[in-house]
């Protein structure tokens, strides 16, 4: 079986084909037969689990087992502690009450990479970031629940899924779980718990970045970023 963690860019579809020629993750992982688990918006950012493993796809995207996934969201203005606990408590979005979340406002920005296309800043309001934790799997569902406590998101990146995280990935760079992380993610699914960090650590496994494919520690890594089209793409 394979398992593969991307870092999906900005304006990129968690799929592998598009009829509009939009970028699809077929421009960075270049390993067949792998398919994602669940989605992260053509907006959005950060980590996608890849697999060709279904009976482990089918229940992590069940959402008895609960699959807790991280969001680090940058908002327009400064939440109050009051957004923050309508957060924590679940919004109405359409009629639907979503479950609770766990939301904390971060001290320090993030330290992440500069996107493709940057924000558009308003000079008289700031902008924050808010952590959000959430298990559920509603259309997007993280800005619309901002934008309901009065905070249009403006940036949002997944930094982690479960017990995996984006370590040192960069934006389209991808790397195989090592044994030890296929082996907590199936626990997930079969009863076991994890608890996650607050933060995102360097995680395991050998990273593809641009460059011809490499060998490491007896196991072969493909090549992320070998189209020559992934920066006219990208960088737009």
């Amino acid at each position: 079986m394979k398992y593969i963690l991307v870092n999906k860019p900005y304006e990129v579809l968690t799929q592998f084909t598009d009829e509009a020629g939009r970028a699809t993750l077929k421009d960075f992982v270049h390993v067949p037969n792998i398919y994602p688990v669940g989605r992260l918006d053509y907006d959005s950012e950060g980590l996608v689990l890849l697999t060709d493993d279904k009976t482990l796809q089918h229940r992590l995207s069940d959402p008895k087992f609960k699959i807790e996934k991280t969001y680090w969201v940058q908002v327009d203005g400064i939440p109050t502690e009051e957004a923050l606990e309508e957060l924590r408590r679940g919004v109405t979005i359409k009629n639907t009450r979503t479950a609770p979340a766990k939301a904390m406002l971060l001290e320090n920005e993030p330290q992440v990479w500069e996107r493709s296309k940057p924000i558009r800043f308003r000079k008289e309001i700031p902008t924050s970031w808010v952590e959000i934790k959430i298990s559920q799997g509603m259309n997007r569902q993280v800005r619309r629940m901002t934008a309901a406590v009065g905070f249009p998101t403006l940036r949002l990146i997944r930094p982690a899924i479960g017990p995996l995280n984006l370590g040192k990935l960069q934006p389209g760079e991808y790397r195989e779980l090592t044994e030890e992380e296929a082996a907590r993610l199936k626990s997930l699914t079969a009863g076991s718990s994890f608890g996650t960090s607050n933060r995102p650590k360097g995680a395991g496994g050998a990273i593809n970045r641009p460059g011809s494919a490499r060998k490491s520690n007896g196991g072969r890594h493909y090549d992320s970023r070998n189209n020559s089209s992934r920066k006219k793409r990208i960088d737009r």
